[in-house]
């Protein structure tokens, strides 16, 4: 990990929302790092995974979505982004294919002002052209190939499928060619720089996100309050609780009789269960914290760059 042609550097992820980030970095380091789910706008913080092996070391970051800012909280996600890129060795700019060839209108409102704003950046680049699985006919992508090749000149165009793990070998050797030379910055057997109380939250909110509906999940934060070992019962017990931003969204998360919270209760101690490798005794709680999103404070407190703003 220490030799003379061994390389080490930090990718950091980005693109529109639900270009499948989330998903690319999962399927490149071969376990989950972070949540996904069919929601855009899922990632919010800076999301840190470690891919090691005998050739180099990359340190990927998946950022979130870049979209018109609204919020607070929507401004603290954007400022992750671009302090991600200022720490990068390589940017790998993510985008739906599916999405651009349906719709080509779309490509230029949603990444001609990424591509000004780096035109002048010297650093490697690999766009990655995601969800080729959803069409059959792989002629159809030539005009966004040679679109793209317009935009980034400099870069290496790569398509794949996150989803199904096509394509992802070829671009986890192509990433580590343009790594800088440098020794590993972390051991090889750490794969991500988020506490585990961070990840036990995010999984809690990734299972919400799946359970509910419209604006709902944008509303909800989780927090881990307690983690606390049982060595007598050999189990973990964690106390979380899930903030909403309207008194109404309360009722909601928790689920007639309960059965909403108790659905992503299970699903989560599940995960969190993978993850931490041993028994799980989770207790979810819900409380009404209004505005929340604006929060400077609390945003700092969920760990989310507020002290950016």
């Amino acid at each position: 990990m220490n030799g003379q042609n061994y390389r080490c550097g930090w990718v950091a992820l980005m693109g529109p929302p639900n270009a499948g980030k989330s998903t690319l970095l999962n399927g490149l380091m071969g376990q989950k790092v972070t949540i996904v789910t069919p929601k855009p706008q899922t990632t919010r913080n800076q999301i840190v995974g470690i891919l090691t092996d005998d050739d180099a070391q990359a340190i990927f970051m998946d950022t979130p979505g870049l979209s018109q800012v609204r919020g607070r909280l929507s401004k603290t996600m954007i400022q992750a982004v671009w302090q991600s890129l200022g720490q990068a060795d390589v940017i790998m700019p993510v985008l739906d294919a599916h999405l651009y060839i349906r719709h080509p209108e779309y490509l230029d409102r949603d990444l001609a002002p990424v591509a000004e704003a780096l035109a002048s950046d010297e650093r490697p680049m690999v766009v990655v052209a995601n969800k080729v699985d959803l069409f059959a006919d792989k002629s159809r992508m030539l005009p966004l190939l040679t679109r793209l090749n317009e935009m980034w000149p400099r870069a290496e165009i790569f398509p794949v499928s996150a989803l199904n793990k096509d394509g992802l070998p070829e671009l986890a050797k192509l990433i580590k060619k343009q790594l800088p030379k440098g020794i590993a910055q972390f051991p090889e057997d750490q794969i991500s720089t988020a506490p585990v109380r961070f990840m036990a939250a995010e999984i809690v909110r990734e299972k919400l996100f799946l359970h509910l509906r419209q604006e709902v999940p944008y509303g909800i934060a989780v927090e881990v309050e307690n983690w606390d070992e049982d060595p007598e019962r050999e189990q973990t017990i964690i106390h979380a609780v899930i903030y909403v931003a309207r008194p109404m969204h309360k009722g909601m998360v928790i689920g007639r009789g309960g059965s909403v919270l108790k659905q992503v209760g299970m699903e989560a101690r599940q995960d969190i269960r993978e993850l931490i490798g041993g028994k799980v005794h989770l207790e979810l709680w819900v409380k009404v914290r209004e505005n929340w999103t604006e929060d400077t404070a609390f945003l700092r407190e969920l760990g989310m760059g507020a002290e950016s703003l």
